[in-house]
């Protein structure tokens, strides 16, 4: 994958920081019941997944999906300081998710798919992973033009979450392609800087209705 090595390091690094590494707060828009089962791609420290569990109650579950070592050691430590059961850290790419067909009532993801190179895969396995009903809420960037392919295959620059963002017609083909019906845009900033380009953050979600294949 174009960077992970790199986005193992600088995610690392920032595990102790205070800084915040998310573009948008998914949970704002999430409704987790009792029994819930919920997935944080991205999970970092595990803010949100502690969140999820404690919503979820004993009876659900949430699982953070990482790929940086010390984001997960950070979480891991947190979850043994504090005696959650209901939690569970996992390394993974997000294009092969360590979870079986169909458990997820919930998957949420801040400011990570945009790392993919893959982004189609991602969101067939978050399609995948989804129970028939289930839902994303994912906050991510889009750039409003294509991103030249020099940054766009530069590992220092897609781990810094710019140099691998799609535009947003490209963003919303792929969710459609996966199978997700219901699409929304729930908010959407206006368009800023950041490294070369010029791009935009906004939270979308979309429902799991029909079984593929």
């Amino acid at each position: 994958m174009v960077g992970t090595e790199k986005i193992n390091e600088r995610y690392s690094s920032l595990a102790e920081s205070t800084s915040c590494l998310s573009c948008g707060k998914t949970l704002n828009y999430a409704s987790i019941t009792e029994g819930s089962i919920c997935v944080d791609l991205g999970s970092g420290r595990g803010t949100d997944v502690f969140k999820m569990a404690m919503l979820a109650g004993d009876l659900g579950y949430a699982y953070g999906i990482d790929i940086a070592d010390g984001m997960l050691e950070k979480a891991r430590n947190t979850r043994t300081k504090l005696g959650i059961k209901n939690v569970n850290f996992l390394k993974s790419p997000l294009e092969k998710l360590p979870l079986e067909d169909g458990v997820a009532d919930l998957i949420t993801s801040n400011c990570t798919i945009n790392h993919s190179p893959d982004k189609q895969t991602v969101f067939n396995e978050i399609y995948r992973v989804l129970k028939l009903g289930g839902s994303f809420i994912i906050s991510d960037i889009y750039s409003l033009e294509k991103v030249d392919e020099v940054y766009s295959s530069d590992p220092g620059c897609v781990s810094e979450c710019w140099g691998g963002a799609i535009p947003r017609d490209e963003y919303l083909s792929i969710i459609s392609k996966a199978g997700f019906t219901g699409v929304k845009i729930l908010e959407e900033s206006a368009p800023y800087e950041k490294g070369k380009i010029i791009i935009c953050s906004f939270t979308i979600t979309g429902i799991k209705t029909q079984f593929n294949g």
